[in-house]
């Protein structure tokens, strides 16, 4: 009887041990079969995207190519060895010299103050992928792209030095240089001001760049509008979404006497209005203040900015925010039927007046979720819906070119996700489309192709977390 049982239960144990690899092996088939997919998904909509790229308009052409440039970085880290990938990138590297010869047949004076902020970031993500082709030459000339020319214009043509704006003091507008235009103290230019300082003075953690705290003081400034505004409640700026979330506004308004955030013009102000490409920027920007924290703090201390401050507080009220921002993501910007993150339904944003410019937020929101760190502060999964969201858009795609459409979601689902976000939010507009006939073809095609490589550089991201 012991001899038998022992046979029995030896049985029994192999039997599970077999069963236990069947299925370990079924799922890493499953898996490796869902990143094949995955990358030849990815390879088409780069091949449609190289026959794309190349139009002529400054803004969106800077932001495409960022998108482009995460997209490669992170197939080229989940499928290093890949000859198709390592082909692409060698084709970014060509795309990337006709880039700068297009950035400097530019007047930098006629050009909005935000459009230095997407090259700005386009730069610092064309020196990485150019240090990593070994291409040391292009990668500096990329980088002082991103910080002599960017970053110092920006800041010197736009930046609000003065002690008398109203109810918060300084910040950037978003005119020209030439000033033929004085614009208006938007969330877009301030957060890309934000964002591209905090992310030179992290670089120059680990790389040569002159004079570093510049771009930290630049960091810390940004940080104190934003921070100061969100502590108003009376103006909602930071606007609180049940159950433990809140977005961003496009600007913050302040109708008060004295006071200079009243514009509702450049461009045209509806009241209500929110931009997911903000909400992405932001998360990004106020995660990197978490990160140089303690640079930070010695800095201030050192230099006798703020004596008093509070590493650990400063610490946990980044947290909080980012945390607050990605749960009002989720809540607001995600359908609930589709699990398919959407642009807020704001008129304002999908209208003809600038419909050709906020198109492309939902590209950069997901751009900046798919950033590892951001995702580890906000506490909040949305890899379902970042895979949900890139399928959407390959399968509402031309399937003759592998052209992305501006609008990857059904009707139905559409009018239940204006109620969702309505019962929230307070507002909200019956708009179901872009209203973008008038974009010129080139760059309507280029920036939902650059769309859809947001939403699968950020998949693949997700892959290789």
């Amino acid at each position: 009887m012991i001899r038998q049982k022992t046979t029995y239960t030896a049985i029994v144990c192999t039997t599970l041990i077999l069963s236990v690899l069947s299925y370990s092996s079924c799922k890493n088939s499953s898996r490796k079969t869902d990143q094949d997919e995955l990358k030849s998904r990815s390879i088409a909509a780069f091949g449609r995207f190289e026959q794309v790229w190349n139009f002529n308009d400054f803004w969106k052409r800077g932001n495409t190519f960022d998108a482009c440039l995460c997209f490669v970085n992170a197939a080229r880290l989940q499928w290093p060895d890949d000859p198709e990938i390592m082909a692409i990138q060698d084709t970014v590297t060509r795309m990337l010299k006709e880039n700068l010869t297009f950035f400097h047949q530019f007047d930098p004076g006629s050009l909005w103050a935000d459009d230095f902020g997407w090259w700005g970031l386009m730069g610092l993500n064309a020196y990485k992928h150019l240090k990593n082709q070994r291409e040391t030459e292009l990668a500096g000339q990329f980088l002082k792209l991103s910080t002599d020319l960017c970053w110092e214009y920006k800041k010197t043509t736009a930046y609000d030095l003065s002690d008398g704006a109203i109810p918060v003091m300084h910040g950037c507008r978003n005119g020209d240089a030439n000033g033929a235009s004085r614009g208006v103290k938007n969330t877009v230019t301030n957060s890309l001001l934000f964002r591209l300082s905090s992310r030179i003075y992290r670089l120059s953690l680990t790389e040569d760049i002159a004079d570093p705290d510049k771009y930290l003081d630049m960091a810390y400034r940004q940080w104190l509008w934003f921070d100061e505004w969100f502590r108003l409640d009376e103006y909602e700026y930071l606007k609180k979404v049940p159950p433990a979330g809140a977005l961003v506004q496009e600007r913050p308004m302040a109708m008060i006497e004295g006071s200079d955030y009243f514009l509702k013009e450049h461009p045209l102000w509806a009241e209500g209005w929110v931009w997911t490409g903000d909400q992405g920027m932001l998360l990004a920007a106020i995660t990197d203040m978490y990160l140089i924290r303690e640079q930070l703090g010695e800095w201030l201390i050192k230099n006798k900015i703020d004596e008093d401050f509070d590493v650990q507080a400063f610490g946990e009220r980044t947290r909080s925010l980012v945390s607050m921002i990605g749960h009002g993501v989720q809540s607001a910007l995600v359908g609930q039927l589709d699990g398919i993150i959407r642009e807020a339904p704001c008129e304002s944003s999908f209208g003809p007046h600038f419909g050709r410019d906020y198109i492309a937020g939902r590209g950069i929101l997901m751009r900046y979720l798919g950033e590892k760190e951001v995702q580890s502060l906000m506490g909040v999964d949305l890899s379902g819906n970042i895979r949900a969201t890139a399928d959407a858009i390959w399968q509402t795609r031309d399937p003759v070119n592998n052209q992305f459409m501006a609008e990857f979601t059904t009707r139905a689902n559409d009018s239940l996700y204006i109620n969702q976000f309505r019962n929230l939010w307070g507002l909200a507009d019956q708009v179901y489309q872009w209203d973008i006939p008038k974009m010129l073809e080139p760059e309507k095609i280029a920036v939902c192709q650059a769309i859809g490589l947001d939403a699968f550089g950020t998949e693949i991201r997700q892959e290789t977390n």
